[in-house]
């Protein structure tokens, strides 16, 4: 296992994408160099996480309170048009869901699972689980960029962005040790999910694919 970004990225996107095991902050595979890590989104600065990082509208939205050593920043702009800006926080609450439930050691945890189905869920088990497996987390910074975002007229959206997984590792429970690895081109992603807006007013994140190492998201 590396940091989190490779593992993050490759895993959360199961639905499409390799997964490897990392110590970051989002979904999908690990990040390491050696080993591959995770990839896991909010406007606007470094956020730790907290209660006060929930997702929330409604009032039964999962509460999303993580460690204090997982943190965020999250570059989307917000755009002004209601559903675009749904969009682009359901996505951040899925990343961080994910987060949350490698944190908690839980590859079925409701948080997740909220904001996810089908291929996109199941990935994110599997990707989960790889920590349990470990017993590792996430932790670190991950930064959320270059997102291009296209909202359908049947309550559908194609969403594509970057992650920069260079600050985020995985960090060891039984030792509380932490991987830090070199950063190299792999440790920036690009992912690509589709989502749909449910019966609850929802967008859940239906499929979701990563490219480890993409142009796109070079510094």
């Amino acid at each position: 296992m590396t940091r989190r970004p490779m593992l993050l990225a490759a895993i959360a996107l199961a639905a499409a994408a390799t997964l490897s095991l990392s110590a970051c902050g989002s979904d999908e595979t690990s990040k390491g160099k050696d080993n591959d890590k995770i990839a896991g989104v909010d406007t606007g600065s470094e956020v730790s996480a907290s209660p006060s990082a929930s997702a929330s509208a409604t009032d039964d939205r999962p509460k999303i309170a993580l460690p204090s050593d997982v943190t965020y920043k999250f570059e989307w702009t917000k755009t002004g048009n209601a559903d675009k800006d749904a969009v682009l926080n359901d996505a951040e609450q899925r990343i961080k869901a994910v987060d949350l439930a490698i944190a908690e050691q839980d590859p079925l945890h409701t948080a997740y699972r909220f904001y996810s189905e089908g291929t996109a869920a199941a990935g994110s088990q599997s990707y989960i689980q790889e920590f349990v497996d470990h017993k590792a987390r996430t932790t670190g910074l991950t930064r959320y960029y270059n997102e291009d975002l296209t909202v359908n007229s049947d309550n559908t959206a194609a969403f594509l962005y970057c992650e920069d997984q260079s600050k985020a590792y995985n960090k060891f429970l039984e030792t509380g040790k932490t991987d830090i690895t070199p950063v190299t081109k792999d440790s920036y992603v690009m992912y690509a999910s589709t989502l749909r807006k449910n019966k609850n007013g929802v967008w859940v994140t239906e499929t979701l694919d990563s490219q480890r190492g993409s142009e796109k998201c070079q510094p």
